[in-house]
């Protein structure tokens, strides 16, 4: 397992990590949960992710239990606060929110402090600089020793950057945006001045276009599969053309190519984003041990992944 510095800063990660979405307190036992985050740590990854939205919460509380298996010291944790709840104050990046919503992750996940935590979306009816005076409070009480962005817009985030200059304010280190073969354009092209000027860096998530990149709905959708059981998923694939004939001609050439490397097609496409620089860390999100051991394996497919190699995958994907 390769440990990456997050962008510029000097706390380091996991090159492969694990997430929590759809998962905790929606798949998979409490055993089971346990079972998975030992054996991920056991193989080298130390960086994992939640979310105070996960499960309304029960996500984050199933995680405290398990990470009291581990040191505190020798894992990385991080959350994201957006939505707390249904009425006011329960949504959004307000002072009041975002205060209240820590605590209440912190105590679900039975620590003193998450290493980074993330606004989970950004909040329009919030002023900026609301939001970066309630995480300068968080930071210089310990209750985050980062903090970070989701799913922003580049232009919000070189704003946050500007602002925490001005006003004295640690910025963001770190961006956490869907990044995967069918989703490029903002991590390879949009936010380059985020690596550059910033020093920022990426913990990318649906590193398998919610499973399209596993080959399994070629011909059907299986059940039991995320896409049978979270409609919603489905629906968001379509929307935004990822689940057509032309897609799943591409999956095939790639399912192709992955068998002459020797591996399988979702080796092959987490190995692929190794490739980026600007990667920090791919968060992996599972619910059997032998799907995380099968997406371990990437890391030595990424060898294989010369030039000539990449530039074979580039022509199917732009085909």
């Amino acid at each position: 397992m390769k440990y990456n510095k997050i962008g510029k800063w000097g706390i380091e990660i996991s090159e492969l990590s694990l997430g929590s979405w759809l998962t905790l307190g929606n798949q998979i036992s409490y055993d089971e949960t346990k079972d998975i985050f030992v054996e991920a740590f056991r193989n080298g990854i130390n960086f994992f992710d939640t979310a105070e939205v996960y499960a309304h919460g029960i996500a984050e509380s199933i995680l405290g239990e398990v990470l009291k298996s581990f040191r505190r010291d020798d894992i990385v944790v991080s959350t994201k606060i957006f939505w707390g709840g249904n009425g006011p104050n329960k949504k959004g990046l307000s002072k009041k929110r975002i205060f209240e919503g820590t605590l209440a992750s912190l105590k679900r996940l039975q620590l003193n402090y998450v290493d980074i935590m993330y606004c989970h979306r950004p909040d329009p009816d919030t002023p900026l600089e609301e939001t970066l005076y309630a995480i300068d409070y968080l930071l210089k009480n310990g209750y985050i020793l980062y903090w970070g962005t989701s799913q922003w817009e580049k232009e919000r985030i070189e704003r946050a950057n500007i602002l925490c200059k001005e006003m004295n304010i640690m910025p963001p280190i770190v961006e956490q945006p869907i990044y995967n073969m069918f989703s490029r354009e903002k991590v390879e092209n949009e936010f380059k001045p985020l690596y550059t000027e910033y020093g920022m860096g990426t913990t990318i998530f649906s590193p398998l276009s919610s499973g399209l990149l596993t080959g399994k709905y070629q011909k059907e959708i299986p059940e039991n599969s995320r896409l049978h059981k979270f409609k919603f998923i489905k629906d968001s694939l379509e929307k935004n053309g990822l689940f057509d004939k032309i897609i799943f001609e591409k999956i095939d050439k790639l399912i192709k190519l992955s068998k002459e490397l020797g591996t399988t097609i979702n080796r092959l496409a987490i190995a692929w984003i190794l490739k980026n620089e600007n990667v920090s860390s791919v968060i992996l999100g599972v619910s059997k041990i032998q799907q995380l051991r099968d997406n371990l394996e990437a890391i030595s497919v990424k060898d294989k992944l010369d030039s000539s190699v990449m530039e074979e995958i580039e022509k199917i994907l732009v085909s």
